[in-house]
């Protein structure tokens, strides 16, 4: 892995936030930022059937505000110390040139600005976006509209008891991330570790089986406690505080955006693993219902 951050730049972001808090990051991790400028349409109008002197006109106007707005963007980043270098494409679909640049950059991080909406409570995802969180095997980093305290409270949302990652890869991808930005960045890191109580997971879970009634209470407090002996225990190999150390009950979807609110959080760090037998990653339905309503950014791991 490079010591490259690639930021992507969009007509329709808050591109000067996605290159300022790239560039804030790269500062500390003392590496390079490129920004690369992805405007598919512009493509679009030139491979389309109006193929006219006037066409080409726009395409070529438009092409140089591009480059314009690339190069202010690339000052600013460069009067921080930071070396910033740019790239533009005109490639479609979006997700795939981003995919390729960074397989040839081969990028720390990439940066991506994700709009969110705080009267409706929810972000605005693209399809890119999207596609970007299953096909590409760096951390994607998604930047919402809100400032950072100079000491960031990091969130990683960790599930030490998961089924799927037995050997804890994960997990371990994901706390190793935020100790590293942490540190980086003089802020603090915090694990949280939700659970489905018994009786969320569906009512005939208090279905009264004949002679007696099934043990709800003794079965979760055993859950419980069975979660919270693989947390402490995750916790403890990394050397996280007590204090640190968050176990929740209920719905990750409504947990997760909560907590982030209640305390402030800055980033939340969450996991894609690869899902067998095909050539792309998952977060699960019910991670992506939380990456809708969670306002503050948020970096997605990858496993190995």
């Amino acid at each position: 892995m490079s010591k490259t951050i690639l930021a992507i730049i969009e007509t329709d972001g808050f591109s000067e936030q996605v290159a300022n808090r790239a560039a804030w990051i790269a500062k500390r991790y003392e590496c390079d930022v490129e920004l690369f400028f992805s405007d598919p349409t512009l493509g679009f109008l030139r491979d389309s059937f109006m193929i006219s002197v006037d066409a080409r006109q726009l395409s070529d106007g438009i092409r140089r505000a591009q480059e314009e707005s690339l190069a202010n963007l690339a000052s600013g980043i460069a009067e921080t110390g930071v070396t910033v270098t740019t790239s533009i494409s005109h490639d479609r679909p979006a997700s795939d040139a981003i995919v390729a640049r960074a397989l040839e950059c081969d990028p720390m991080f990439v940066f991506k600005g994700t709009a969110y909406h705080s009267p409706a409570e929810r972000a605005t995802f693209t399809f890119t976006d999207w596609q970007l969180i299953r096909k590409l095997d760096y951390p994607l980093w998604l930047v919402k509209s809100r400032q950072w305290k100079d000491k960031p409270l990091i969130v990683a949302a960790v599930d030490p008891v998961h089924e799927k990652d037995k050997e804890g890869a994960l997990d371990q991808a994901i706390v190793d991330a935020g100790k590293s930005i942490a540190e980086k960045c003089g802020g603090t890191l915090h694990l949280l570790h939700t659970y489905q109580r018994l009786h969320e997971i569906g009512a005939y879970a208090k279905f009264q089986f004949k002679p007696t009634r099934a043990p709800i209470e003794e079965i979760e407090a055993k859950m419980r406690t069975v979660h919270r002996r693989h947390l402490d225990a995750f916790a403890a190999r990394n050397e996280i505080d007590a204090d640190a150390i968050h176990q929740l009950p209920g719905r990750t979807r409504e947990i997760l955006p909560t907590f982030v609110r209640a305390n402030g959080a800055d980033l939340v760090i969450m996991g894609a693993v690869a899902r067998s037998g095909l050539k792309r990653r998952i977060i699960g339905s019910t991670a992506e219902h939380v990456l809708d309503h969670l306002p503050c950014d948020i970096l997605i791991a990858r496993s190995a």
